[in-house]
């Protein structure tokens, strides 16, 4: 049997610190992702998120499995560099070269960020999450 508690207001066992829930649902991620990007391709764990496609070398679409309410949620992404060099990994997300992000998909490109490097490179992992509301 289901049950649904409701509060407004969630607080220590002394009342010292309390959280309202409009801030604890704002402040969670909606979706997340951990994904490998070199030898096999693939999600290695995640919430909300029912696929990774690679569309080639650093270039990433990662799909939620419920949507978001709109296009303007926050991201943020990490992906790890290799483990010799000076390598220094930057990722660029959907809405650079006249695309445009959805409340279901996002692409990114994970970029060399190194002095003097160019182009796109597969990272050994990627990490990213997603805030904003639920549809």
């Amino acid at each position: 049997m289901a049950s649904i508690l409701r509060v407004n207001t969630l607080t220590d066992a002394s009342s010292n610190n309390s959280t309202a829930m409009s801030t604890i649902n704002q402040g969670t991620a909606k979706s997340w992702v951990y994904l490998k990007g070199t030898d096999t391709f693939g999600i290695q764990d995640s919430f909300n998120t029912t696929s990774a496609t690679d569309n080639g070398t650093g270039d990433y679409t990662t799909t939620r499995s419920n949507a978001l309410s709109n296009d303007d949620y926050a991201t943020s992404g990490i992906p790890s560099a290799a483990s010799t060099g000076n390598a220094h990994y930057n990722f660029i997300v959907e809405n650079q070269n006249n695309r445009t992000r959805t409340t279901t998909a996002l692409r990114t490109w994970i970029l060399n960020a190194d002095y003097g490097s160019t182009g796109a490179v597969d990272a050994i992992d990627y990490s990213m999450t997603f805030m904003g509301d639920l549809a």
